[in-house]
C-alpha cells in the first residue's frame, strides 16, 4: 500500500480531495467512480462529472474541485479547450483547480498539448486504481505526475531550444480529428479505428471528411503523406 493510500484510509480529514471526472464515456466514468470514489476508504470525493467541454466548464466552475481528471478527447474541442476556458481557476492564487489528464492516448502531441494548456500531469488509462489515487493527491499537493514513458515527451519538448513553430494546419483539427488522422496514417481501416476509439464507422467517416476538408487534401494517401511529413505517425 502506498503512503497516500494508508493515510487516506485513516480517515484523516486533511487527506480528502474533491475531484471532478471529465470523460465522454459514461461507463468509464462509472468505473473510475467505483474504483476511487469510496471517500471513507480512499479520501477521494467525486463532486461532479461531465461528458463534453461545455458540461465540464460548467461543472468545474460550479463545484471548484481541487483536481479534475480530464480526458484529452472530448466533444466540443477536447481537453485543451477545457483548460483554456478554466485558465482563471488554474491560475488562482488561493484554492487553484489542478488538472490531471487521464487518457487512452499516449501520443506525444496529446501529452505536450495538455501540459502546455496547463495540466499538472498526464497518466494513461492503464493506471491502477491505487496509483490513480496517489496521482490525484500528488497533483492536489502541487506535484507534476506522469506515466513513466510520457515524462520523456515533456522533458524533450520543453528542453528543446529548436522546437518547431506552431503548426497552424494541425491546430485547425480537433483532438479527436487528430487521433483519427494518426490512425489513418498508420494504415488502420475505418472499422479498426471505430473499434479502437469506441465510435461508429459513420463517425470515423465524418472525422476523415472533416480532416480532408480542413487540410485541403483529396484522399487518405495524401493525408498519410501529410502526417508522415510532420512526424505524426
Amino acid at each position: 500500500m502506498t503512503e497516500t493510500g494508508a493515510m487516506a484510509e485513516t480517515g484523516d480529514a486533511q487527506r480528502r480531495v474533491r475531484v471532478v471526472l471529465v470523460d465522454d464515456h459514461r461507463m468509464f466514468r462509472t468505473g473510475v467512480q467505483a474504483e476511487i470514489g469510496h471517500t471513507e476508504r480512499t479520501g477521494v470525493e467525486v463532486v461532479g462529472e461531465a461528458a463534453d467541454v461545455d458540461q465540464a466548464v460548467t461543472v468545474i466552475h460550479a463545484t471548484r474541485p481541487e483536481v479534475v481528471l480530464l480526458d484529452v478527447h472530448l466533444p466540443g474541442g477536447g481537453g485543451v479547450e477545457v483548460l483554456r476556458r478554466c485558465s482563471a481557476l488554474t491560475g488562482a492564487v488561493e484554492n487553484p483547480v489542478r488538472f490531471l489528464a487521464l487518457s487512452v492516448s499516449d501520443a506525444a502531441e496529446d501529452v505536450i498539448g495538455v501540459i502546455r494548456g496547463g495540466a499538472r500531469g498526464y497518466v494513461t488509462k492503464t493506471i491502477t486504481g491505487t496509483d490513480l489515487i496517489d496521482a490525484v493527491f500528488r497533483v492536489r499537493d502541487g506535484d507534476a505526475v506522469f506515466s513513466p514513458r510520457l515524462a520523456g515527451f515533456v522533458l524533450d519538448a520543453f528542453a528543446s531550444t529548436d522546437a518547431p513553430p506552431v503548426d497552424e494546419d494541425l491546430d485547425r483539427l480537433t483532438q479527436r480529428e487528430r487521433e483519427v488522422l494518426r490512425l489513418i496514417a498508420r494504415g488502420y481501416a475505418y472499422k479498426e479505428i471505430a473499434k479502437q476509439l469506441f465510435i461508429s464507422v459513420k463517425t470515423v467517416e465524418s472525422h476523415v471528411s472533416a480532416v480532408l476538408r480542413k487540410l485541403q487534401l483529396s484522399n487518405r494517401h495524401e493525408l498519410t503523406r501529410w502526417a508522415t511529413a510532420r512526424r505524426l505517425v
